[in-house]
């Protein structure tokens, strides 16, 4: 059995739930196990952001055999109030975009959002 992953002191820009929530977008069959190990998290505390996620109306799962298939909600929305409006499909798109920018081997991510807007608008 692995050993619990390493601690980390200081602040991050990414929450744990985002970081649950795009291994999930990425591989959407993806096992707890795997995700705990990639966010460098306890499988337990992934499985209660799952269950947040889920309880919230983020995520759903079906099973299939003896695993999950996860799927996030379309049209779900960020919830600080400074990021209103703000698709968390938008978040995970810009997430995706900068795997394949610089390189770092991961599957695109999973987004039902358009492309992220750039600075200069759809013209």
């Amino acid at each position: 059995m692995r050993g619990v992953p390493e601690s980390h002191t200081g602040w991050t820009f990414l929450t744990n739930h985002a970081r649950v929530l795009a291994a999930i977008a990425e591989d959407p069959t993806t096992r707890i196990r795997d995700i705990a190990a990639r966010c460098r998290l306890t499988e337990r505390a992934v499985q209660k952001i799952v269950s947040d996620l889920e309880m919230d109306g983020y995520l759903t799962h079906t099973r299939q055999g003896r695993s999950n298939a996860y799927r996030i909600e379309d049209g779900t929305l960020l919830r600080h109030p400074a990021d209103r409006g703000l698709a968390v499909a938008e978040l995970l798109s810009l997430l995706a975009a900068h795997d394949a920018e610089h390189g770092e081997g991961r599957k695109d991510l999973q987004s039902t959002a358009p492309r992220p807007r750039s600075p200069e608008g759809d013209r």
